[in-house]
């Protein structure tokens, strides 16, 4: 792919008000979301369960690209046609999840590095023939007592930026995801902090290691106060300080900002992208969304794996697509909420 092919491709990745549905859950993690409606996370269920996200009629009017697992990007629609090619026939751009998921980091209890980078050249131009588009790499970091530490964040950044970097030789986009976790009992300044150390120091490592930032899509987390903490910051105050920290440490060379659900609920994931939006129409780079759970767990609990149940899914999948993207441009409303 020609470098003029990798900036349309990321600039279609954030075209006005479409976003990244992230359909790429680990086989432990879809393991968990399907204990939740009590069936059984088999190979066919999970085929059925992301056919019905990748081919749900409507859905290219909010939906740029589909963040696949590498079990998904080799299955097939109902009707027998590979799932790439689904989403490409709708005008949806496959992506692929390369990391092998986050290990504990060797020496420092209570931080993960990710894994992933063996092989992963080889992996990448196989992808690329599979019809992949774009790829991820989640990079986690942990709030608590002395950490992160330093070396778990340039650990993480460098990986990053080395995946970043063989992407980009691959002719695939590089969604590059640090993850600031929401889980423990920390303030919204605490978040601050740390989503800015972490993000300068990404955005340094993918320099160094020659990365082309306008061929780079940024997923990250939103500032936000922790879950466990007693006092939750608003909503303004979150969008506040979400764009004030992205401003002082993302170029202005990237193409876009898609930003993780985290562990919000639905309804409040949007509206945190929508008041940045309101608030804010001239930064330099658009903010969109690559939510996962924040826009499947009303469509899982509807399909409840019964095939009667794919209509109504469907219904309540698109609902939430489409407030995130009227959250694109800043014209979500929570009576939207009411009305579905």
């Amino acid at each position: 792919m020609s470098a003029q092919e990798l900036e349309r491709t990321a600039a279609a990745m954030v075209a006005e008000g479409k976003g990244i549905l992230a359909i790429d859950e680990s086989f432990p993690t879809i393991k968990k979301r399907f204990d939740s409606i009590n069936i059984e996370s088999t190979e066919e269920n999970r085929r059925a369960y992301r056919d019905l996200l990748i081919t749900a009629p409507g859905g290219s009017d909010y939906i740029s690209g589909m963040i696949l697992f590498d079990e998904t990007i080799r299955q097939s629609a109902s009707d027998g046609t590979p799932f790439p090619k689904a989403l490409v026939d709708q005008g949806i751009m496959p992506g692929i999840k390369v990391d092998a998921g986050a290990k504990d980091l060797a020496g420092h209890m209570g931080e993960k590095v990710t894994e992933g980078l063996d092989g992963l050249r080889e992996r990448l131009a196989e992808y690329r023939e599979l019809g992949a588009k774009f790829a991820k790499w989640r990079a986690v970091i942990t709030i608590g007592s002395g950490i992160p530490s330093s070396a778990c964040i340039e650990a993480n950044a460098h990986a990053l930026a080395r995946y970043a970097a063989l992407c980009q030789e691959a002719g695939i986009v590089p969604m590059v995801e640090p993850e600031v976790l929401m889980d423990a009992d920390n303030t919204i300044d605490t978040c601050y902090n740390v989503t800015e150390r972490t993000l300068k120091t990404v955005f340094n490592e993918l320099y160094r290691q020659d990365v082309t930032f306008e061929h780079t899509i940024l997923k990250t987390n939103m500032v936000i106060s922790g879950k466990q903490c007693p006092t939750q910051a608003d909503i303004q105050e979150v969008a506040d300080k979400t764009v004030r920290c992205l401003l002082n440490a993302v170029p202005a060379a990237i193409p876009g900002i898609v930003f993780l659900s985290g562990g919000q609920s639905s309804a409040l994931a949007t509206a945190h992208l929508n008041a940045m939006n309101k608030t804010y129409s001239s930064l330099p780079w658009p903010l969109s969304f690559s939510y996962g759970r924040a826009l499947q767990e009303d469509c899982l609990k509807t399909w409840a794996g019964n095939p009667d149940n794919v209509e109504a899914a469907l219904k309540v999948l698109l609902h939430r697509e489409k407030c995130n993207s009227l959250a694109c441009r800043g014209e979500y409303s929570e009576d939207m909420e009411k009305a579905a």
